[in-house]
């Protein structure tokens, strides 16, 4: 990897992140539910990019540089498996099981899915 890669892999986290929390405040400023519904969508939507970069990487449509920057880097600063399962864990505490199971294999079963479809469609190209 060379230090530009890697710097442009580091900002792209960077950059993630940032929306992660951006999108993650939108969402709770619009919607008020007791549902991480931030969470859900920022991982679904994650999974989703995600799946498309991959299906155009397969495709040789997309250079490897490209997926490792934006595929690792911003996908892996947007997306958050450990903020998911916090607010899984913090729904049981809460006693709320059926929220708690719906957040975390409606979570797992959407991401899967979303990233089944990018795949798909980046495919296409």
């Amino acid at each position: 990897m060379t230090p530009l890669l890697f710097l442009a892999l580091a900002g792209a986290g960077g950059v993630g992140a940032a929306c992660r929390m951006l999108v993650d405040g939108l969402i709770r400023g619009w919607v008020r539910v007791a549902y991480p519904l931030g969470t859900t969508v920022i991982n679904v939507s994650g999974s989703l990019l995600l799946g498309v970069l991959t299906g155009l990487a397969l495709g040789n449509v997309l250079p490897e540089a490209w997926v490792i920057v934006v595929g690792t880097g911003f996908c892996g600063g947007y997306t958050t498996f450990s903020t998911a399962s916090f607010e899984t864990v913090r729904l049981l505490q809460d006693g709320r099981r059926l929220v708690a199971v719906a957040n975390g294999f409606g979570t797992l079963v959407l991401s899967v899915a979303a990233a089944m479809l990018g795949l798909w469609l980046g495919t296409l190209a």
